[in-house]
């Protein structure tokens, strides 16, 4: 065989998967900043899922949309939301077509790994304040220690109203830390499984040190903690009872490597693809063939049950009231839908290669990673798309010229993990995992590649876009 031809069987037969700067030209650099640019000040509002559900309503809003009430008229082209107790989103942009043609959704969550206080939170040891805390999802507590960090989210009070707690944020604001044991003493620490040696009961928010009242009096620099808090915010002990008050990593968003080529900063699982949903679903230019829905659920790490997961009956009373105002079953919208599960995979990281299998890895700058399946050791707790869905997705996403891989997560029996696809899947919706692949997944700072961001939330655009 000739080399000419040989190249061109080559060509024709096998994968020819690039990486994305190979592919990419003309003014799609600075389209990829701008897109990333807005992506970075997301994450900066949105250190948590109510910060980040409160972001999403003011861009929204900034759009047009405008809060869904049920019974309300909806014709082609409107656009509402349902804000869910002010912890996840749900927004469509209604369609030309008929709701029993099925709906086109992207589904993310905006819900993070990190430490959540405990209901009776604050107490004194060693003359030293603390808040007690129980860590939240699948984190690595030895990565939590001697890291700076803020405090967030709401007091509710028995009078009805509800005080916002912000700590950290502001220039000259505290922040908090959680101790680790020096090496000079930490010979047994340090012989203990990397999973043991920092005990979930030692991630304890060191608060303050300077006491109030005389010598003789006990329990000063709690009692002096309380009061500064109690200045500031009006609360006493017993209002921690009905509080939810979240620590996370301080900090904002940056730019990373000397090429800034990714971006560095806390909660891209799952807030990358939630911005993409998003951003891509507030900018459709024109009124979509199919009803375009966008779902942020929150509760995802922890499994996605609650009131606000995606498990929660909300999900389908807001579609069943938007099928009712066009007299369309909502099980028949259901059998006709298609949802992207939009959540981070794992990026191939060389420093851990014995964990992945690099012929099914995803790799930065390759583009938005699809997963057929995730799950651990059998698909265990995979939705598992057929085939069928999987070529759809490769038809919309190479006709918009979208640049995607396909990946596992990780080598057989390695791990695993699961996103909110099973729960679409559930429900009779035809879904497919795809999102952005990430880089110390699950850290207090992980990273992603700009380039990937960008094609996932061309992606879905793409699929609101399909008809």
């Amino acid at each position: 065989m000739e080399s000419n031809e040989y190249k061109e069987l080559k060509k024709k037969l096998l994968s020819g998967r690039k990486n994305g700067y190979d592919r990419v030209g003309g003014d799609y650099q600075a389209r990829m900043e701008a897109y990333c640019a807005g992506y970075m000040a997301y994450l900066d509002a949105g250190k948590t899922e109510r910060l980040c559900a409160a972001e999403t309503v003011r861009l929204a809003e900034e759009k047009g949309y405008r809060p869904y009430v049920r019974g309300m008229e909806l014709k082609p082209g409107d656009k509402v939301y349902l804000n869910n107790r002010g912890k996840s989103v749900l927004l469509a942009h209604i369609g030309e077509q008929s709701l029993a043609e099925g709906v086109q959704i992207a589904a993310a969550h905006i819900d993070s790994p990190r430490l959540d206080l405990k209901p009776t939170p604050l107490y004194e040891d060693g003359e030293l304040a603390y808040f007690k805390t129980h860590y939240y999802g699948g984190l690595r507590k030895y990565q939590w220690v001697t890291i700076p960090l803020e405090l967030h989210g709401v007091v509710a009070l028995k009078d009805h109203s509800k005080v916002s707690v912000s700590i950290g944020t502001e220039p000259g604001d505290p922040r908090l830390v959680i101790t680790d044991l020096l090496p000079h003493l930490g010979a047994e620490q340090s012989k203990k499984p990397l999973g043991e040696a920092v005990a979930g009961e030692t991630l304890n928010l060191l608060l303050g040190s300077c006491p109030i009242g005389g010598e003789e009096e006990s329990g000063r620099v709690k009692l002096a903690v309380m009061q500064l808090l109690n200045e500031k915010y009006g609360i006493t002990e017993d209002d921690f009872a009905s509080a939810e008050l979240e620590a996370v990593p301080a900090g904002k968003a940056c730019h990373i490597g000397l090429d800034r080529s990714m971006i560095g900063a806390y909660g891209h699982d799952d807030r990358v693809c939630a911005y993409a949903a998003l951003k891509a679903l507030l900018d459709l230019d024109k009124t979509p063939g199919k009803t375009a829905v966008c779902v942020l659920a929150d509760k995802e790490e922890i499994g996605s049950d609650g009131v606000t997961g995606m498990q929660s009956a909300a999900f389908d009373t807001f579609l069943e009231d938007l099928c009712e105002s066009q007299g369309v079953p909502v099980r028949v919208c259901f059998e006709r839908s298609f949802c992207l599960s939009a959540d981070v995979t794992a990026a191939f990281d060389p420093n851990y290669s014995d964990v992945y299998e690099k012929r099914n890895a995803a790799y930065l700058n390759y583009g938005v990673g699809l997963c057929k399946y995730t799950g651990a050791r059998g698909k265990s707790g995979a939705s598992d798309a057929d085939a069928e869905t999987v070529a759809y997705i490769r038809r919309i996403f190479d006709d918009a010229d979208v640049i995607w891989q396909i990946a596992e997560l990780g080598k057989v029996d390695a791990g695993g993990g699961g996103t909110v696809a099973v729960y679409m899947a559930n429900r009779n919706i035809t879904t497919l995992d795809a999102g952005v692949p990430v880089l110390s997944m699950h850290a207090p700072f992980e990273v992603v590649s700009k380039l990937d961001c960008y094609e996932t939330y061309r992606g879905m655009k793409a699929v609101y876009e399909a008809v």
